[in-house]
C-alpha cells in the first residue's frame, strides 16, 4: 500500500497504479482542486474508485447565502478553507462517475460549515 502525504496537484505515481483512493475533508483547501482531481485520475485505474466524505456547498439556498458571505473569513481563520465548493459537480467535472453519495448536515456542527458530502466515484 502506497500513501502519499504529497501535493495533490502533482502525484509522484505511474499513470494507473491504484485501485482505490480516498479523500477526507481534504478538497476545501486544495488551491487548485481541478488539477488535483485530474491527477488523481490519472493514478487510478480505469474503474478504479475514490471513496470521499468532504464539506462544501450546502443542499438548501438559505445555508448557501450565509456560506458566501462566510467564506472569505473562513478562508483567512482556516488555511485557505471553501465552504462553497459543489464536491459532487467538481467530481463529475473532472470525469468521475458518482456510484452513491449521501448529502447532510453533521450533527452538531453549524449547518454553513456542516454540510457534507459522502460517497464512492468511479473513475474512467
Amino acid at each position: 500500500m502506497q500513501r502519499s502525504g504529497l501535493d495533490g496537484q502533482s502525484l509522484p505515481f505511474a499513470d494507473d497504479s491504484f485501485d482505490a483512493a480516498l479523500s477526507t475533508w481534504t478538497m476545501c483547501t486544495i488551491p487548485d482542486l481541478a488539477a488535483a482531481l485530474s491527477e488523481l485520475r490519472r493514478v487510478l485505474k480505469p474503474d478504479g474508485t475514490l471513496h470521499f466524505v468532504e464539506h462544501g456547498l450546502a443542499p438548501d439556498d438559505r445555508v448557501r447565502r450565509w456560506q458566501h458571505r462566510l467564506e472569505p473569513m473562513q478562508k483567512r481563520l482556516f488555511g485557505g478553507c471553501h465552504l462553497t465548493r459543489p464536491i459532487v459537480d467538481l467530481l463529475t467535472n473532472a470525469g468521475f462517475e458518482i456510484t452513491d453519495v449521501d448529502v447532510f448536515y453533521e450533527e452538531g456542527t453549524p449547518k454553513v460549515m456542516g454540510a457534507n458530502s459522502l460517497g464512492t466515484a468511479v473513475s474512467h
